[in-house]
């Protein structure tokens, strides 16, 4: 070890600096890491959320939590003020970010992922139509007017967090490709979330505010036309179109779609490009290096290490940065927060039987159980039997019959979308997201059950 090592509490071991308690913590971290990248986790997260969100709100801080949930938050400067409550910061604010990453997941699927060949994309395409239109309609049988009838597009949506949780839990005894399968399915099955948000749930439109928004969006695919990959200058453009969306009237989330299909899918540098260069600067790198000299005080190398990591950034597509940077903070943090502050229904016992007979809670839990099931596993059948499209590698109809109840599980969606339908009616709100609790639970524990049946070794 060095002076300067022993100076600096840091211990060299072959050319590995480790700070005092740098291993210690590594021995209690690295299992946790290892932890919050499993696939189950965020499934695991979200449940247990909102598990204490229904605890809470049945539980002697219920009316604290109501309190809580509808604080009034504003931003404030001279005369302009935006002014919502907690609940709507995180519904119209927060969720963007959810959306955000959805748009850079549907962006990747369709450019180089299994919505790119329209062989492969075909069958979770057709899945994800079928099992929106018959939970659509079957809502719409059992609710046909009046204002429940506004809830038609509550059991159109699948949880992807929520879905992929629990097939990844049967990992070992179901093929890769019925995952890729559902994983496809869900994508779709966001976009199509989108389209039924921005065409049927948006009350009135401000044309200003609209108009606005149109030229930002145009002025993000200026970016992208224009070369630019620095993400910053996106993102300050985007907060400006959340804010001309929400004053639009068109829900102001749909900007976290729109920026995220503005974000440029190709790197700066092909692969030998990036490679040559690397090599280049690596030489550079050697001949700049100086035996016991830190890094501090050599000019030189420091301004290689800088060009080595613009090289790194010019090789990885922004798209596929900012989807890394942002699954983790959206998948541990952004969607418990939402279940937190959504998932807080009080239950009355006594009151049960009443409360399963209601039209909205039938409506709504029949068509994610019962509609996704018929809707999902009915059209797969159709196509397969016209030669329209063909099975996952390795996946046999029973595991599709699986992976449609597990699509039955409509938690995030489902609720954010009966938050728009009856917002303002808080008893056809407390129905809807009753049902989308109930049907989510059964739909979950069925499809597991089903898919571990079907999938023995």
């Amino acid at each position: 070890m060095s002076k300067q090592d022993k100076i600096s509490g840091h211990s060299t071991e072959k050319g590995v600096f480790h700070a005092p308690w740098e291993k210690s913590f590594d021995k209690i971290l690295t299992p946790f890491e290892e932890f919050i990248h499993r696939q189950t986790t965020s499934g695991i997260l979200l449940m247990g959320t909102a598990v204490i969100a229904l605890l809470i709100a049945n539980g002697p801080l219920s009316s604290a939590y109501t309190h809580l949930v509808h604080t009034l938050i504003g931003l404030y400067s001279g005369s302009w003020k935006l002014e919502m409550s907690l609940h709507h910061w995180i519904n119209d604010g927060l969720m963007a970010l959810f959306f955000f990453v959805v748009g850079l997941e549907l962006k990747r699927e369709i450019l180089v992922g299994e919505l790119a060949k329209l062989r492969n994309a075909a069958l979770p395409i057709g899945a994800a139509i079928g099992g929106m239109v018959v939970p659509a309609l079957i809502y719409f049988a059992i609710n046909p007017e009046g204002d429940v009838a506004r809830g038609w597009g509550i059991p159109m949506a699948t949880d992807i967090a929520f879905a992929i949780g629990a097939l990844a839990l049967l990992a070992n005894r179901v093929p890769k490709a019925l995952i890729t399968f559902l994983v496809a399915l869900a994508i779709v099955d966001d976009l199509g979330a989108v389209m039924v948000i921005a065409l049927f749930y948006t009350e009135t439109i401000a044309l200003t505010p609209l108009l606005a928004a149109g030229g930002l969006f145009a002025l993000l695919l200026m970016f992208n036309l224009g070369g630019i990959r620095k993400t910053m200058p996106y993102f300050i453009v985007a907060v400006f179109l959340w804010y001309a969306l929400l004053l639009s009237g068109v829900h102001a989330t749909l900007a976290g779609i729109l920026g995220a299909l503005a974000v440029p899918a190709i790197p700066k540098y092909n692969p030998e490009r990036f490679s040559k260069h690397i090599r280049e600067l690596m030489h550079r790198f050697d001949a700049s290096h100086e035996p016991g000299k830190s890094i501090m005080t050599n000019d030189k190398l420091r301004a290689v290490v800088q060009t080595l990591e613009n090289g790194v950034n010019s090789v990885e597509a922004p798209l596929q940065r900012l989807e890394h940077v942002w699954h983790m903070p959206v998948a541990y943090l952004v969607i418990p927060i939402f279940a937190l502050a959504n998932a807080g229904i009080p239950l009355e016992f006594a009151s049960l039987g009443e409360t399963l007979g209601h039209p909205v809670m039938l409506g709504v839990s029949l068509g994610l159980v019962l509609g996704k099931f018929i809707g999902i596993t009915g059209v797969c059948w159709i196509m397969l039997k016209l030669g329209l499209a063909a099975l996952p590698k390795d996946t046999r109809f029973t595991q599709i019959a699986g992976v449609s109840l597990l699509a039955g599980i409509g938690f995030t969606m489902s609720i954010f979308v009966a938050q728009l339908g009856f917002e303002g009616n808080e008893e056809l709100l407390l129905m809807a997201k009753t049902g989308v609790l109930a049907a989510s639970l059964l739909a979950g524990i069925t499809g597991f059950i089903w898919l571990w049946l079907v999938s023995k070794d």
